[in-house]
């Protein structure tokens, strides 16, 4: 039933994402205008809806169902750390394929998806997996796309994202809520993350061209291994730790860090391989490509995963 729920979903952001594909076609909106919706999504829709999903009622189970997820979030990102250093390994994959595999668009895109799905109040896991996700991406992310040595622990601490993520987390913990038009305002704000995102991803696949995407030889490979491999990988990694069954309601509460593994590659690999003079282009195609066919593979993983994972 999830996975029907989940489809329907994601096909009605992909109905969202033609609409910004359309209005560049039609040259209602240029590529480049993009940007203004981007950075508003990035430094004021992303942060409202992370702190938004911590104003819950704290209780001893809601803390330890949020640190499994974590846990988890942890040995799935090493797993897709060791998967990428291994095909570096053997098919010598690129940098920005190897970031592509690791690193997904849990934020644009699956947190609008939980809060529809589940409730606003389940997208707090979400930001479990954000959160080892953000402190990964500029540590070993930055060393892998610039080759340097070393955390860039200011970069990491001052991730719009993550600064979220720590002030909802405090506000948590210390029963600290927000209240009247405040609540209402972040509330309101962050419940448009979904149609922007689609929006902006809308105009991103209107400004590409098939010849581009044609061009690059193993894109098609490394959107499989983002899409199949690496969800294929976590249920394994579920299943076998037993996660499901640590906290109540552990098979649902676990569903939601899978969603974030198994989301397109993330969309923040095109601005790093930007600043880092690699190809950034191709970061852009891997993210659109598998930005749409992730209409199909997240209902079929969900179903999978409902069909491995039992409580």
């Amino acid at each position: 039933m999830i996975s029907i729920i989940l489809a329907e979903k994601i096909l009605s952001m992909f109905l969202i994402l033609l609409t910004g594909l359309v209005m560049v076609r039609c040259k209602v909106l240029r590529p480049e205008e993009g940007r203004i919706i981007s950075v508003t999504t990035l430094y004021l829709v992303i942060p409202c809806a992370i702190i938004s999903a911590f104003q819950v009622e704290y209780t001893r189970e809601l803390r330890n169902c949020l640190f499994t997820a974590m846990g988890l979030a942890v040995l799935v990102h090493i797993f897709f750390i060791a998967l990428a250093w291994l095909l570096r390994r053997t098919i010598h994959m690129d940098e920005v394929e190897a970031a592509s595999v690791i690193y997904t668009n849990a934020g644009n895109l699956v947190i609008p998806i939980v809060a529809s799905v589940f409730g606003p109040e389940w997208v707090i896991y979400t930001s479990a997996f954000m959160t080892v996700q953000t402190i990964l991406m500029w540590s070993h992310g930055k060393m892998l796309l610039c080759g340097e040595q070393g955390m860039d622990i200011r970069r990491m601490l001052l991730n719009t994202n993550m600064l979220a993520t720590i002030a909802g987390l405090v506000m948590f913990l210390f029963r600290l809520r927000l209240t009247g038009p405040l609540e209402d305002a972040v509330s309101s704000i962050g419940s448009m993350l979904g149609p922007l995102s689609m929006i902006v991803t809308g105009i991103l696949v209107g400004n590409s061209s098939w010849e581009t995407i044609r061009a690059y030889r193993r894109l098609w490979l490394t959107v499989a291994m983002r899409l199949v491999l690496c969800p294929l990988g976590t249920i394994l990694i579920i299943w076998a730790g037993g996660f499901a069954g640590m906290v109540p309601e552990g098979r649902t509460v676990m569903l939601i860090p899978f969603l974030a593994a198994m989301a397109p590659s993330a969309s923040s690999i095109t601005q790093m391989a930007q600043v880092y003079h690699k190809d950034a282009q191709y970061a852009s195609a891997i993210n659109v490509v598998s930005t749409v066919l992730c209409i199909v593979t997240m209902p079929l993983m969900v179903a999978l995963y409902q069909a491995v994972i039992r409580q």
